[in-house]
């Protein structure tokens, strides 16, 4: 927030569950307004104590927390969304939590989410930066922004691209156009670095997309990796699929854009 000279807002949806912590009867009219007080109060103590000396402005409401963002992000204008994901459930290693997953795929903004274990230990300071980059007409775009967020920060930039050898098939070698696709998206980061005028490293990588950007993210020590949600003029990009799979392995906070 103070790097960027940022307003910032908290938000936090309530649901039924809040009610039992109200002393006053179901039936009671009032119940609705004393549990949003309740709600609103400790958010603003959270904000105090997470931010002193900011001016935060808190926001609550009863509702669908993804819902409750999403109707925010829209009234406001806001440029970037912030939350932390988490699964729930017998298949929690397999899907973000379901807030975070309605946030990404609805929402139009920047969107900043890490795992527990990507936070864990992780200090606030951005010093190394990865863009991973699919071969999209985003591609450009999510390169631009890694690379402001490098220089604003002061910190290293590197780009990354993972081919991912298609279903087997019959009539098709991949064997034969395996270097055809690893030469067509070397020369394609060249390209993007050449019109950024940048020199940043890259890599290209072969394999699962979300394992390999994972072990490039660990690799290049970054402390952050900015990568596209493929949703410009609704067209959806082949990392959209992959998407859920790098912010949910990866070793650190994932900005996508």
């Amino acid at each position: 927030m103070a790097h960027f000279e940022a307003e910032l807002t908290l938000i936090h949806a309530y649901g039924p569950g809040s009610l039992a912590y109200s002393d006053l009867a179901l039936a009671d009219p009032n119940l609705p307004e004393d549990v949003r007080r309740r709600e609103e109060e400790h958010l603003r103590k959270f904000a105090t104590e997470s931010f002193p000396g900011a001016q935060a402005e808190v926001v609550v409401a009863n509702g669908d927390a993804g819902t409750v963002v999403d109707q925010l992000v829209r009234s406001t204008g806001t440029d970037l969304v912030m939350l932390a994901t988490h699964g729930h459930g017998v298949v929690r290693r397999l899907l973000l939590g379901s807030v975070t997953a309605k946030v990404l795929h609805d929402l139009d903004c920047a969107v900043w989410t890490a795992t527990a274990g990507a936070l864990k230990g992780r200090a606030s300071a951005v010093r190394s930066v990865l863009c991973a980059l699919d071969g999209g007409d985003t591609d450009e775009t999510v390169a631009r922004a890694g690379l402001a967020i490098a220089k604003s920060y002061g910190a290293e930039l590197a780009l990354v691209h993972v081919v991912e050898a298609p279903v087997p098939a019959v009539e098709m070698d991949y064997a034969i156009i395996r270097k055809e696709l690893m030469d067509s998206a070397n020369l394609r980061l060249r390209e993007i670095k050449g019109t950024l005028g940048s020199n940043a490293p890259h890599a290209v990588l072969e394999g699962n997309v979300a394992s390999q950007v994972h072990d490039e993210a660990l690799r290049r020590k970054a402390d952050l990796i900015v990568t596209g949600r493929g949703g410009d003029q609704g067209v959806v990009s082949r990392l959209w699929s992959n998407l859920y799979s790098i912010v949910r392995d990866a070793p650190c906070p994932v900005l996508s854009i």
